[in-house]
């Protein structure tokens, strides 16, 4: 994808899938919503979760972000690699962040019809600025 199809197609689809290193080194995948800034990808994920365990040992992480159908060439999707943060209180309850003011504003309008983002105890902040980021859409392959 191009740098705009991409952008795109991050602030668009509603679901990742989310890879973080689990006990004993294997790996943990679990669907997630997340919200993207155009720099970097935002999850909000339950800190009483496997996924925060695991980040809070190790950062390394991996996302994927994928549609498709069930004609191949309807495949497409990005795969961004790096090292997570998590940023702000943990669990969030709304304590102000100056960082946390454009995703939480992304995610209400993305999820809640852009109502105020609901601070509900459980959750927190995870960001992923991207070191690499993989492509595809197997649309513009020609037979």
């Amino acid at each position: 994808m191009t740098e705009d199809e991409l952008d795109e197609f991050l602030r668009e689809e509603p679901i990742c899938r989310v890879a973080t290193i689990g006990p004993g080194g294997h790996p943990h995948v679990g669907a997630l919503w997340f919200v993207w800034d155009g720099t970097a990808l935002w999850l909000n994920s339950l800190t009483r979760s496997q996924r925060w365990t695991d980040l809070d040992r190790d950062r390394r992480i991996s996302v994927v972000v994928d549609t498709g159908g069930t004609d191949f060439l309807q495949l497409k999707g990005a795969e961004l690699t790096g090292r997570a943060e998590l940023v702000g209180e943990a669990p969030r309850t709304g304590a102000p962040v100056d960082e946390l003011r454009e995703p939480e504003l992304l995610f209400a309008g993305k999820y809640a019809g852009g109502r105020t983002f609901a601070y509900d105890g459980r959750h927190a902040w995870v960001r992923l600025t991207p070191q690499k980021i993989v492509s595809w859409d197997f649309a513009k392959i020609r037979r």
